[in-house]
């Protein structure tokens, strides 16, 4: 029965580890591309526009704003089918179990965003990025702990994806209301006609999907005019999934059938896209110095101390204080290198610092080099940790 329970969660870990292993390679290559002689072509495809439609009906955007503005709706979607299966069945369902990776994640995200400010506050362009350091990459980081095998036990593992998807909302809510850009009403209030109709298919319990994304792709044309960034439609149209049964039938769910749908198209497609259009950066005549500019020491200094500190610092005051309980089988140090695990924030991180610097174009390549540096220490650190101090 446990093992039977249990299926579909291995089933995302092994899923979530795979893929951040193709996130690395993606980046890889966009960084080698970057740093030879095509990159003049990988510039020149990335800012190609193209448009879908006919007439007034016709969407232009560039390759990039595609890749970030379209594709990564879907990313968001599933995202949110993700954190809404958690909150009704998974292991944020009781307060309990949900607690701990809650209070890590809210210190993951306040203390870097801090560490950011302290070193940004000065300037009032670069402070717009104080959210970059605050995320963590599930798939990443889930990618990284499937190399250590049984060194890390389940527990952790399943405390390190509860609290990523946590951030994840956290992002979520941030790019809602701190990256949007001047809201035009009239679009607005299509968005909440459609969100009524979409309320009322769940209220229906429509156990078809093609109602939903009918009305989803008028949702994101409504959301992509109004201002409000257009992977935010995504989040709303899978927060009107039904995810109704009882415990036994849960797997039969709309919502659930989606998640397994999109997930692997989602984890070997989207996202190594996105990292491959958005992680190319020209290491051509930098220096420790440029590493010492605002943008990237922020994130750097985020990333690799804010979050662990802050993950560890929360977690361990929560203990303590019996507001939370330790991960079963796991031992402070072995806690301790998840925590710097939850550095990398690689895809999240390159797109909030997208949205952040959407008119400081000149900011982005700090952005990238802060988030490759940061998440790249947070991997080497935790992974080196967990395998000299754990046992097989």
């Amino acid at each position: 029965m446990i093992q039977y329970i249990s299926k579909p969660f291995k089933w995302f870990l092994k899923l979530e580890a795979a893929s951040g292993l193709v996130l690395l390679f993606a980046a890889a290559i966009a960084l080698i591309i970057s740093n030879s002689d095509l990159s003049t072509y990988y510039e020149d495809i990335l800012n190609t526009y193209f448009g879908i439609g006919v007439g007034n009906f016709k969407i232009n955007l560039s390759v990039l704003h595609w890749v970030n503005d379209v594709l990564m709706t879907i990313f968001f979607f599933l995202v949110t089918l993700e954190i809404k299966r958690e909150f009704i069945q998974g292991e944020l369902s009781k307060p309990k179990q949900a607690l701990l990776p809650i209070i890590a994640a809210v210190g993951g995200m306040l203390v870097p965003a801090l560490i950011y400010i302290g070193i940004n506050y000065t300037n009032p362009v670069t402070l717009n990025g104080w959210a970059i350091p605050s995320a963590t990459d599930i798939a990443f980081s889930l990618g990284i702990l499937s190399l250590l095998g049984k060194r890390v036990p389940i527990s952790l593992k399943v405390f390190l994806t509860a609290l990523a998807i946590i951030d994840d909302l956290g992002a979520v809510i941030i790019i809602a209301f701190f990256y949007s850009g001047k809201i035009q009403f009239f679009y607005l209030l299509l968005m909440f006609l459609c969100m009524i109709l979409l309320i009322i298919f769940n209220k229906l319990n429509i156990k078809s999907f093609f109602p939903y994304l009918l009305v989803g792709l008028l949702l994101w044309e409504f959301t992509h005019s109004s201002g409000v960034h257009s992977t935010i439609s995504g989040v709303l149209l899978a927060l009107t999934i039904p995810h109704k049964g009882n415990n036994k039938n849960h797997r039969h769910s709309l919502l659930v059938k989606l998640e397994h749908a999109i997930s692997p198209y989602v984890a070997f497609g989207i996202m190594p896209i996105f990292a491959f259009a958005n992680a190319g950066v020209s290491l051509a005549g930098m220096s420790f110095a440029t590493l010492l500019n605002p943008v990237p020491l922020g994130i750097v200094c985020g990333l690799f101390f804010g979050k662990q500190i802050g993950v560890f610092l929360f977690s361990y005051c929560s203990i303590k204080l019996k507001l939370a309980e330790m991960p079963n089988n796991s031992d402070w140090i072995t806690f301790y290198g998840v925590g710097i695990l939850t550095g990398i924030g690689f895809t999240m991180s390159l797109f909030v610092g997208n949205l952040a610097f959407v008119d400081a174009a000149q900011h982005l390549d700090g952005v990238k080099i802060g988030v490759l540096l940061g998440s790249f220490l947070s991997s080497i650190f935790g992974y080196l940790l967990i395998f000299l101090y754990s046992k097989k």
